[in-house]
């Protein structure tokens, strides 16, 4: 059974302060001055590399996390939803972004679990080194990527690198793995919108050739389906019936 709503938030700001632990407690992090100065040795070299490249991850982690994760699936269907029923900015851009963020939360809460008890919290109690711990905390991410990833997709991007045939799913790269699995999350977010572009189409089809017939060519026909398509939605209860064939959609 899935956590609550409490739960998940719960789940997520553990799992955020034991990053931010990690971080801090980590050995490859060194202490930063804020002086401009000559290197004088090895050591100071490598220093500030290790700043740079901390911060580099640091401003792409966004971006690493939403495109490894449920979010690109679900704010793709909400955007062809809100096309498709014609109601241009509503719902609005921050209230679809919020909503595909919180059922990421809920459909990432039990990877992102695993992550945190297998890989996180034992490297920073002290049972595991570095590497194991980025390989434990990597493990249920990339289950769930070649969960929702297409063979054909992972096959193309595996032979553009020129490597050898993996033999298992231990030996494609996570680098290999994320690009084909958001080209198969943005191909089944197509899909679901073909479907949801449908009834709303026969209603458009319905409402122009109406107005057609009744000579009034100068009456958009948006204006008159739109009622129609709000009406339906809401009497088929959409949203229940969209965000349950979301979740569904990554089990």
């Amino acid at each position: 059974m899935r956590p609550s709503t409490c739960g998940q938030t719960a789940i997520v700001l553990l799992l955020l302060l034991s990053v931010a632990q990690q971080a801090f407690a980590a050995p490859l992090i060194p202490n930063i001055n804020i002086d401009v100065g000559t290197a004088e040795g090895p050591q100071d070299v490598a220093a500030s590399l290790q700043v740079l490249a901390i911060l580099t991850i640091v401003s792409l982690a966004p971006g690493i996390l939403i495109m490894t994760t449920s979010f690109v699936r679900i704010v793709v269907v909400i955007g062809f939803l809100r096309n498709a029923m014609s109601t241009q900015n509503v719902p609005p851009n921050q209230v679809v972004i919020a909503l595909s963020m919180f059922l990421t939360f809920y459909i990432m809460s039990p990877y992102w679990s695993q992550a945190n008890e297998q890989g996180i919290q034992p490297y920073l109690n002290g049972t595991i080194s570095q590497s194991e711990a980025i390989d434990n905390t990597l493990a249920p991410l990339r289950e769930f990527m070649f969960k929702q990833t297409r063979e054909s997709d992972l096959a193309l991007f595996v032979n553009m690198a020129n490597d050898e045939r993996p033999e298992s799913q231990d030996d494609v790269s996570t680098v290999t793995l994320i690009p084909a699995f958001v080209i198969s999350e943005l191909k089944t977010a197509f899909q679901i919108g073909f479907m949801i572009y449908i009834p709303f189409i026969v209603i458009d089809m319905i409402v122009a050739s109406t107005l057609m017939s009744m000579g009034m060519m100068m009456l958009p026909p948006v204006m008159i389906s739109l009622p129609f398509k709000i009406l339906l939605f809401v009497m088929v209860d959409g949203w229940h019936l969209l965000i349950r064939s979301l979740i569904v959609s990554f089990r």
